[in-house]
Protein backbone atom coordinates (compact mmCIF):
# COMPACT_ATOMS: atom_id res chain seq x y z
CA UNK A 1 0.00 0.00 0.00
CA UNK A 2 1.52 3.30 -0.92
CA UNK A 3 1.47 6.49 1.58
CA UNK A 4 -1.42 9.04 2.28
CA UNK A 5 -0.06 12.45 1.66
CA UNK A 6 -1.84 15.20 3.43
CA UNK A 7 -3.80 16.27 0.51
CA UNK A 8 -5.05 12.11 -0.32
CA UNK A 9 -6.80 13.00 3.64
CA UNK A 10 -9.22 15.12 2.14
CA UNK A 11 -11.65 12.18 0.52
CA UNK A 12 -11.76 10.80 4.68
CA UNK A 13 -13.14 13.83 6.14
CA UNK A 14 -16.91 14.33 5.83
CA UNK A 15 -18.91 17.46 5.59
CA UNK A 16 -22.20 17.75 6.92
CA UNK A 17 -23.70 20.62 5.99
CA UNK A 18 -25.67 22.79 8.74
CA UNK A 19 -24.50 20.81 11.48
CA UNK A 20 -25.03 22.31 14.62
CA UNK A 21 -26.69 25.30 12.84
CA UNK A 22 -27.64 25.96 9.43
CA UNK A 23 -24.54 27.32 7.61
CA UNK A 24 -22.12 25.32 9.54
CA UNK A 25 -19.97 22.91 7.09
CA UNK A 26 -18.99 20.90 10.15
CA UNK A 27 -15.84 18.97 8.99
CA UNK A 28 -16.01 15.02 10.57
CA UNK A 29 -12.75 13.50 11.25
CA UNK A 30 -14.85 10.42 12.11
CA UNK A 31 -14.33 8.76 9.06
CA UNK A 32 -10.72 9.21 9.21
CA UNK A 33 -10.46 7.81 12.43
CA UNK A 34 -12.43 4.84 11.22
CA UNK A 35 -9.71 4.37 8.68
CA UNK A 36 -6.42 3.14 9.94
CA UNK A 37 -3.96 3.67 7.19
CA UNK A 38 -5.15 7.59 6.90
CA UNK A 39 -5.06 7.55 10.92
CA UNK A 40 -1.45 5.87 10.80
CA UNK A 41 -0.62 8.88 7.88
CA UNK A 42 -1.99 11.51 10.00
CA UNK A 43 -0.82 11.23 13.13
CA UNK A 44 2.53 10.60 11.12
CA UNK A 45 2.36 13.66 9.29
CA UNK A 46 1.15 15.79 12.45
CA UNK A 47 3.78 14.17 14.51
CA UNK A 48 6.76 14.60 12.14
CA UNK A 49 7.45 18.55 12.44
CA UNK A 50 7.95 18.23 16.33
CA UNK A 51 9.76 15.03 16.40
CA UNK A 52 13.28 16.14 17.87
CA UNK A 53 11.42 19.70 19.22
CA UNK A 54 11.78 18.43 22.80
CA UNK A 55 8.13 18.51 23.33
CA UNK A 56 7.67 16.65 26.75
CA UNK A 57 3.58 17.23 26.92
CA UNK A 58 1.02 17.21 24.19
CA UNK A 59 -2.26 18.61 25.37
CA UNK A 60 -5.10 17.33 24.09
CA UNK A 61 -8.36 20.03 23.19
CA UNK A 62 -11.48 17.39 24.33
CA UNK A 63 -12.55 15.20 22.63
CA UNK A 64 -11.13 15.06 19.14
CA UNK A 65 -7.66 16.28 20.65
CA UNK A 66 -7.70 13.20 23.05
CA UNK A 67 -8.04 10.81 20.42
CA UNK A 68 -5.14 12.32 18.43
CA UNK A 69 -3.19 13.78 21.28
CA UNK A 70 -3.24 10.68 23.14
CA UNK A 71 -1.21 8.76 20.16
CA UNK A 72 1.27 11.57 19.05
CA UNK A 73 2.33 11.41 22.88
CA UNK A 74 3.35 8.14 22.31
CA UNK A 75 4.77 8.90 19.02
CA UNK A 76 6.70 12.12 20.24
CA UNK A 77 7.51 9.92 23.61
CA UNK A 78 5.97 13.01 25.80
CA UNK A 79 3.13 12.87 28.19
CA UNK A 80 -0.43 13.70 27.56
CA UNK A 81 -2.59 16.42 28.91
CA UNK A 82 -6.03 16.60 29.23
CA UNK A 83 -8.17 20.10 28.41
CA UNK A 84 -11.37 19.26 29.10
CA UNK A 85 -15.00 21.53 29.70
CA UNK A 86 -15.96 22.67 32.71
CA UNK A 87 -16.79 20.32 35.46
CA UNK A 88 -14.77 17.26 33.84
CA UNK A 89 -11.92 17.14 35.42
CA UNK A 90 -11.74 15.17 38.98
CA UNK A 91 -8.75 17.07 41.07
CA UNK A 92 -7.69 21.06 41.27
CA UNK A 93 -8.57 22.84 38.26
CA UNK A 94 -7.92 26.22 36.75
CA UNK A 95 -10.11 27.29 33.67
CA UNK A 96 -10.70 29.78 31.13
CA UNK A 97 -13.83 31.03 29.59
CA UNK A 98 -13.50 31.61 25.66
CA UNK A 99 -15.66 32.66 22.99
CA UNK A 100 -17.05 29.95 19.97
CA UNK A 101 -17.91 30.25 16.39
CA UNK A 102 -21.71 29.85 18.13
CA UNK A 103 -21.50 30.23 21.98
CA UNK A 104 -19.13 30.82 25.39
CA UNK A 105 -17.47 27.35 26.62
CA UNK A 106 -14.51 27.50 29.59
CA UNK A 107 -11.91 24.85 29.37
CA UNK A 108 -9.66 23.30 32.40
CA UNK A 109 -6.66 21.93 32.85
CA UNK A 110 -5.33 20.18 36.06
CA UNK A 111 -3.31 22.57 37.91
CA UNK A 112 -0.40 20.03 38.21
CA UNK A 113 -0.56 18.93 34.38
CA UNK A 114 2.56 20.92 33.72
CA UNK A 115 5.52 22.22 35.44
CA UNK A 116 7.29 25.79 34.22
CA UNK A 117 9.61 25.16 31.97
CA UNK A 118 8.05 21.81 29.97
CA UNK A 119 7.63 22.36 26.03
CA UNK A 120 3.98 21.62 25.34
CA UNK A 121 2.59 20.67 21.95
CA UNK A 122 -1.63 22.08 21.49
CA UNK A 123 -3.34 19.38 19.23
CA UNK A 124 -6.91 19.15 18.08
CA UNK A 125 -8.56 18.08 14.85
CA UNK A 126 -9.67 21.70 13.86
CA UNK A 127 -8.88 25.06 14.16
CA UNK A 128 -11.22 27.96 13.30
CA UNK A 129 -11.77 30.65 14.96
CA UNK A 130 -9.19 30.15 17.38
CA UNK A 131 -11.35 30.19 20.46
CA UNK A 132 -10.66 26.92 22.53
CA UNK A 133 -6.74 26.80 21.10
CA UNK A 134 -5.93 30.32 22.09
CA UNK A 135 -7.85 29.47 25.76
CA UNK A 136 -5.52 26.54 25.57
CA UNK A 137 -2.48 28.40 24.89
CA UNK A 138 -3.43 30.80 27.85
CA UNK A 139 -3.71 28.06 30.15
CA UNK A 140 -0.96 26.25 29.45
CA UNK A 141 1.20 29.73 29.77
CA UNK A 142 -0.51 30.48 33.34
CA UNK A 143 1.00 27.33 34.35
CA UNK A 144 4.55 28.83 32.92
CA UNK A 145 4.96 26.11 30.13
CA UNK A 146 6.67 26.69 26.94
CA UNK A 147 3.90 26.18 24.01
CA UNK A 148 6.01 24.54 21.27
CA UNK A 149 3.47 25.32 18.81
CA UNK A 150 0.00 23.55 17.92
CA UNK A 151 -1.19 21.52 15.66
CA UNK A 152 -4.50 20.62 13.66
CA UNK A 153 -5.70 17.80 11.22
CA UNK A 154 -8.14 20.80 9.49
CA UNK A 155 -7.78 24.79 9.63
CA UNK A 156 -10.86 26.99 8.13
CA UNK A 157 -8.45 30.24 7.25
CA UNK A 158 -11.21 32.26 6.48
CA UNK A 159 -11.80 32.44 10.21
CA UNK A 160 -8.65 33.50 10.95
CA UNK A 161 -7.99 30.84 14.12
CA UNK A 162 -4.28 30.18 12.62
CA UNK A 163 -3.59 33.52 12.08
CA UNK A 164 -4.58 34.75 15.80
CA UNK A 165 -2.38 31.87 16.90
CA UNK A 166 0.92 33.05 14.85
CA UNK A 167 -0.25 36.82 15.73
CA UNK A 168 0.49 35.20 19.14
CA UNK A 169 3.85 33.89 18.50
CA UNK A 170 2.17 30.49 18.70
CA UNK A 171 3.98 27.93 15.46
CA UNK A 172 0.77 26.46 14.22
CA UNK A 173 0.82 23.50 11.71
CA UNK A 174 -2.33 22.17 9.82
CA UNK A 175 -2.35 19.14 7.11
CA UNK A 176 -5.76 20.12 5.52
CA UNK A 177 -7.36 23.66 4.40
CA UNK A 178 -11.00 23.86 3.87
CA UNK A 179 -12.09 27.23 2.26
CA UNK A 180 -15.74 28.68 3.49
CA UNK A 181 -16.64 27.46 6.86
Amino acid sequence: MSPISATDLRPFIRTIPDYPRPGVQFRDITTLLGNAQALRATLAQMSAPWAGAGITHVAGIEARGFILGGAMACQLGAGFVPLRKKGKLPHTTIGVEYSLEYGVDELEIHADAVRPGDRVLLVDDLIATGGSAAAGVRLLQSLDAEVAGATFVIDLPELGGTARLERAGIRTVSLVRFEGH
